[in-house]
Parts: structure tokens; C-alpha cells; sequence
């Protein structure tokens, strides 16, 4: 897959958990997901259609949302409940839209779909394309996370 269109996704990932949750993320090498297992226990997942269709999905582990969240709404949140999962779709949004805004700068435009939120140990994302899965992992002071580009070639 063309890093042109997995770039902007990296960058708007650590641009919107800083900016919202003060959240510093380092990201680690992508690699190609062959499994549909998810790395966490809650992910967000958003379908694109436009330059290419596709979807892309956050997984966080546990310690990496409660963090993250708590940041956002400035209380300690101590279990994965409506309200997180309310907060991952939400992050996945913003995500979806900063990086759709640098992806428009280029000339690829896409839309998003609402995102929806799974959640559960092992749980499985679901892609809309058979295209590859490019997965890149992040660590957070309070874990770890990975954001998955699915874009049919």
C-alpha cells in the first residue's frame, strides 16, 4: 500500500490524542495484518469510500483508553463502559477527519461512514475490502494501541 495513504493516518492519530487527551503516542513499524483478531479490547472502526473504499479501525488495550479518556473528560475512568466506547467512536472520527482533510491536500478524496464501536477481549474487526491490512502500533504511557488502513487496491 502506498504510504501516501497511511502517513496522514499516523499523523492525525498522534495530532488528535494529544490535542484531546494530552496523550503523547509514539508510533512503532506497520506491518501487514493477516488476522482479524483485534491487538485490544476496544476498537472503532470507520468505512471510507472515495479515492479508494475501505475501513480503518483503532484498537486500544484497556490501560491505553482508560487513559486516554480520563484525560478527555478530567476524572478517572476505571473501566471499559458505554462512556468509553462512546469516546472511541469519537476518536475514530476525529482521526477519520484530520487525516481525510491531509489526504484531500493531495487529491484523494474520501467520505466516512458514522463509526461503530466493538469492544471485548479478542474480539474481531471486520474489514469491508480484501485489500491489505496495514497495522501500526503505538504505545501511550498508559498502553498500547493500533490503528488498522484497509483500502482496496
Amino acid at each position: 500500500m502506498d504510504a501516501t495513504l497511511i502517513n496522514p493516518f499516523i499523523n492525525a492519530t498522534i495530532n488528535v490524542l494529544e490535542t484531546m487527551a494530552f496523550v503523547k503516542s509514539k508510533p512503532g513499524k506497520p506491518f501487514l495484518k493477516k488476522e482479524d483478531v483485534a491487538r485490544g479490547d476496544v476498537t472503532g472502526v470507520i468505512g471510507l469510500t472515495g479515492a479508494a473504499n475501505g475501513t480503518i479501525a483503532v484498537t486500544f488495550d484497556e490501560g491505553s483508553i482508560l487513559k486516554v479518556v480520563s484525560n478527555m473528560f478530567g476524572e478517572p475512568m476505571t473501566e471499559l463502559n458505554s462512556e468509553v466506547a462512546d469516546a472511541v467512536g469519537e476518536i475514530t472520527n476525529m482521526i477519520s477527519g484530520q487525516a481525510r482533510r491531509e489526504l484531500e491536500g493531495l487529491g484523494k478524496v474520501f467520505e466516512a461512514a458514522i463509526p461503530s464501536v466493538v469492544s471485548g477481549k479478542n474480539h474481531t474487526i471486520t474489514h469491508y475490502t480484501d485489500g491489505p491490512k496495514i497495522a501500526i502500533p503505538f504505545t501511550t504511557e498508559g498502553g498500547q494501541f493500533t490503528i488498522e488502513v484497509c483500502l482496496e487496491k
